[in-house]
């Protein structure tokens, strides 16, 4: 186990490899998103916060991910398209992943044995999201439920530590 989230790295929903030591330094907002789940709308605010905050050090990037209810059966460019055309994300988006089981991306790995859910260290759905501070180790995380603009106050902070 990596102990920072700037010594990992992910692919690109372009297929270009993201070392995500060039992020160290900034807050990170990591969520496994998908297109046809009832939080999908979700993708605005986030676009929002992305714009609100990215000049001031924050960092989202979206892990699409079809491991529940079949919900993002897309290929990575029809997931580029489809949020580019339905939400206008210009935040980066990985390649579609694994954050359970087995083939659980290291990503997920980490940020899972770095902040446990409710009960257990599994993501229950769709647009979980863990917020990684600026030293790569603080890592919380938030439902799905949990909508994107009631992050601002923990961005907020982190951005300030």
């Amino acid at each position: 186990m990596k102990g920072s989230f700037f010594e990992l790295s992910a692919i690109a929903n372009n297929g270009k490899q993201v070392d995500f030591k060039e992020y160290e330094g900034k807050v990170v907002l990591v969520v496994n998103t998908a297109s046809k789940c009832g939080f999908t709308p979700q993708y605005a605010g986030l676009e929002q916060l992305y714009k609100n905050y990215k000049d001031k050090g924050l960092v989202i990037l979206g892990f699409p991910c079809d491991q529940f209810a079949h919900q993002e059966p897309g290929s990575d460019a029809e997931i580029a398209a489809f949020c580019q055309v339905n939400f206008g994300v210009t935040f980066p988006l990985m390649s579609k992943i694994e954050v359970n089981g087995a083939g659980t991306h290291p990503v997920f790995e980490f940020l899972k044995a770095k902040s446990s859910g409710v009960l257990s260290d599994v993501i229950k759905w769709n647009f979980t999201k863990f917020l990684v501070g600026k030293d790569g180790r603080t890592v919380t995380r938030y439902a799905p439920t949990t909508k994107p603009e009631k992050l601002e106050g923990d961005i907020e902070a982190a951005l300030r530590a």
